[in-house]
């Protein structure tokens, strides 16, 4: 049996991390069934619950080291690790398990990340020392290749992959018919969902997201679904913007309250006429389930997964404004039976791409031996 350790940011109840880990684990598995593996968590106990594996924590590093030791293969991933844009200490955090790996002499993988921005001097110079040291690195966008040759990264093997939860298999509808019926979704309107974030303190895109959301209700009499990719962060986020929908159209307004497993969010999402949404993984979990989707920047991995599959963003959220977003929202309505199998052959595509990382991984496995 041969034990390989995942380090991510997993644990802290983002859904679209729960979503790599889980597509990791089920492509990893189905290629290695008899592979042993440890994730180190923020919340051990619920990794060890959602996913069915071995966690330790997060910031026991005894444990680490010790686990470390013992394993066959490192793999540093999914998501945006290596960034110092939306938080400094995870970059150095990160890097910091993989140099405790390189110094008992574990090799790392970097699978599918999304790669940047780094910024500072010192950061992109201790990025480009460690990195030159592991063995192999798979990202998941031609812009994380970029950011890596511009860093300097040139010593491990590199490829080109996609986002781990492109690997994912699409779901039965029924279960998330199940929760919509639950919080009183129900009935026989089409269904456009909105993914947000709170971002920076900003409030102009909330204005114009509820602005928009009314237009829907009364222009397609659908009902918009709020869907929380971090519980409960988006939940206040997406309440917060339902208050500033017309009271008429509130009727025809849901915030979906809880916290979902993947399964139920992609269950979901499969109920959708249309996604729109701020969060990298609602999009992609619309395209595993062949849901037409609008993206929002707010980061280069928006724009990154989109240009992937041939789209660009309608907007970013210090900019956008409510006459583009719903005329987009007018094209994707008048297209939305082409564009799902447009979307379906391209989605194919980076499903196998999404995949190249496992194999990857269980190759370098077997050349461990």
């Amino acid at each position: 049996m041969r034990n390989l350790v995942v380090s991510g940011y997993y644990g802290s109840k983002n859904a679209g991390d729960e979503a790599m880990l889980a597509a990791m684990l089920e492509v990893l598995s189905d290629l290695d069934p008899k592979l042993h593996i440890t994730v180190i968590s923020a919340d051990p106990q619920d990794t060890k619950e959602r996913h069915g594996v071995d966690a330790v924590g997060w910031l026991d590093i005894s444990a680490i080291l010790q686990l470390l030791g013992h394993a066959d293969l490192l793999i540093s991933g999914g998501g945006s690790l290596l960034q110092n844009v939306t938080s400094r200490r995870s970059l150095y955090y990160y890097l910091g398990i993989i140099f405790l790996a390189l110094a008992v002499h574990t090799p790392v993988m970097l699978y599918a990340q999304g790669i940047g921005p780094i910024e500072g001097g010192f950061a992109c110079w201790i990025t480009r020392k460690i990195l030159n040291r592991v063995r192999l690195i798979t990202v998941r966008d031609h812009g994380s290749l970029e950011e890596l040759a511009r860093l300097g990264v040139t010593k491990p093997r590199i490829e080109q992959a996609a986002d781990a939860v492109l690997a994912i298999h699409p779901v039965d509808k029924e279960g998330g018919r199940m929760i919509l019926t639950k919080a009183g979704a129900e009935g026989a309107k089409p269904v456009v969902g909105i993914s947000v974030r709170d971002w920076c303190g900003w409030t102009h895109y909330k204005d114009v997201l509820a602005e928009v959301a009314d237009e829907i209700i009364r222009r397609y009499d659908a009902r918009v679904v709020f869907l929380p990719m971090q519980y409960p962060e988006d939940v206040r986020s997406a309440e917060s913007i339902a208050e500033r929908i017309d009271e008429d159209a509130r009727a025809s307004v849901t915030v979906l309250p809880g916290e979902y497993r993947t399964s139920e969010l992609l269950s979901l999402v499969g109920n959708m006429d249309l996604m729109i949404a701020v969060r990298l993984h609602a999009l992609i979990f619309a395209g595993v389930m062949g849901v037409p989707m609008i993206g929002i920047s707010y980061d280069p991995k928006i724009d990154r997964f989109l240009d992937s599959i041939g789209e660009d963003p309608v907007g970013d959220l210090e900019t956008l404004t409510a006459d583009v977003l719903l005329a987009a929202v007018e094209d994707k309505w008048q297209r939305r039976k082409a564009i799902r199998q447009h979307n379906a052959a391209l989605l194919k595509k980076q499903r196998g791409l999404a995949e190249k990382s496992a194999e990857l991984a269980v190759e370098l496995l077997d050349k461990g031996q």
